[in-house]
């Protein structure tokens, strides 16, 4: 059977245009693979990201995409008990579907949202005879245990990892972010042939990146000709903040130095509710702003910063990362120095690294970008460059393709048997 024939499901519990950060990573790939000629379907629920009370139809076309929308409950992301109940609704609907749906040699791709779906995926590819892919956006029950906030008892911890373990074993390929996702994998038992790192991507719009004068959101903010220290998307229980807002309260008597944060997540919330505290003066807080416009609102910042609990390296990348990578700005990351974007931004010269905590060397790094005019310009442009050859949307789809194509042509029956170990 030729690639163009197969059936490919993608099973996350999201999926609507210019949604999450994930949800568009997902809808660049399906859109781009059905451009291509494969029959892309998606799995998922009838809720949006924000919006669990969202009315979507169960069934439509987008794009050449078919998406079957599964009946759950609809508590939202709010309480932990409701979002697992909603979890739980996914989880058993996704079984009825994908074991109802599925036939042999149909490629199913499962994501990470809901956690562990790839149980659920795995054994419906097994009973079907289908291709299993794993696409591993961050690895669970282990990131909530980082965080300190996993609500699994330890012997029921251990008995859902064990299970994670197996279906990703079982699976033809899993798809992770990075090296040290991969190391990661890899020291739970899954075999290293069956590991492919496919990064993210964030498309570079146009031919050059903006210069910040010409930011519409710059001008409206009145920022004029004040160095702005930019962080754009979802600021979470992963991301650490309180080395910028040390950095920050030391600068606060600097009135050309401006802290823009456009976003949201419990985080962000956090941090507000810290600067109010402190009284500083040097922050700006915007919401989410609409995708149309988010080149617009990167291109306003001269630098933008992204951080990362050191204790989550191997577990989750941020994807926030490729979109100031396509805006042509300077990355200034926060987190463990030998993590997976430091070693990038290292290696390509995109930016400067900063260990979580030392708020002296960050306030130190801050200054010097905004002195050298040059320096900020070339890691810019180093960022854009990398973009353009590594994550793009068409390269995405071009490796996604390739890796379907190396799998289903060495085995075009194949069949996921859980492996036993």
């Amino acid at each position: 059977m030729s690639l163009a024939r197969r059936r490919v499901f993608f099973v996350n519990r999201y999926f609507f245009p210019d949604e999450s950060a994930t949800s568009q990573l997902l809808s660049d790939l399906a859109f781009g693979l059905a451009d291509s000629g494969m029959d892309v379907r998606i799995v998922c629920s009838r809720q949006l990201y924000g919006s669990p009370e969202a009315i979507l139809p169960p069934r439509e076309t987008i794009r050449g995409v078919g998406v079957h929308r599964l009946w759950t409950t609809r508590f939202g992301r709010d309480r932990l008990l409701g979002r697992a109940i909603d979890y739980f609704t996914f989880y058993f609907a996704c079984a009825f579907a994908l074991t109802w749906q599925l036939r042999e040699s149909d490629i199913v791709v499962a994501k990470t949202d809901p956690p562990l779906i790839s149980i659920v995926a795995s054994v419906a590819a097994r009973l079907k005879g289908a291709v299993l892919f794993n696409w591993l956006q961050d690895i669970f029950p282990e990131i909530a245990t980082a965080l300190g906030v996993n609500p699994l008892p330890a012997s029921l911890d251990r008995v859902l990892r064990r299970m994670r373990d197996a279906s990703l074993r079982a699976a033809a390929v899993n798809v992770v972010l990075g090296t040290r996702m991969r190391e990661y994998l890899q020291s739970r038992g899954v075999p290293a042939d069956r590991i492919h790192i496919v990064e993210n991507w964030a498309e570079a719009d146009t031919a050059s990146p903006k210069p910040t004068f010409e930011s519409a959101l710059r001008v409206r903010l009145g920022a004029g000709g004040k160095f702005i220290v930019s962080y754009s998307g979802n600021l979470g229980r992963a991301h650490e903040f309180q080395t910028i807002l040390d950095a920050a309260t030391t600068l606060r008597s600097d009135q050309d130095l401006l802290f823009l944060m456009v976003g949201g997540g419990a985080g962000m919330v956090q941090l507000k509710d810290a600067v109010s505290r402190r009284g500083l003066p040097n922050f700006m807080f915007l919401p989410y702003q609409p995708r149309g416009e988010l080149a617009d609102s990167l291109s306003a910042a001269d630098v933008h910063w992204v951080s990362l609990l050191p204790s989550l390296e191997g577990l989750v990348v941020p994807s926030k990362f490729y979109g100031i990578l396509a805006a042509g700005r300077p990355v200034v990351f926060i987190g463990d120095p030998n993590g997976e974007l430091a070693r990038i931004i290292r290696a390509a010269e995109v930016g400067v690294v900063v260990r979580a905590g030392e708020s002296d060397a960050l306030v130190a790094d801050l200054l010097e970008l905004r002195r050298c005019a040059e320096r900020r310009s070339a890691l810019g442009r180093n960022g854009y460059a990398l973009a353009q050859q590594s994550h793009t949307v068409s390269g995405a789809v071009r490796r996604w393709f390739e890796l379907f194509n190396s799998v289903t042509r060495s085995h075009p029956r194949i069949a996921v048997r859980t492996s036993r170990k």
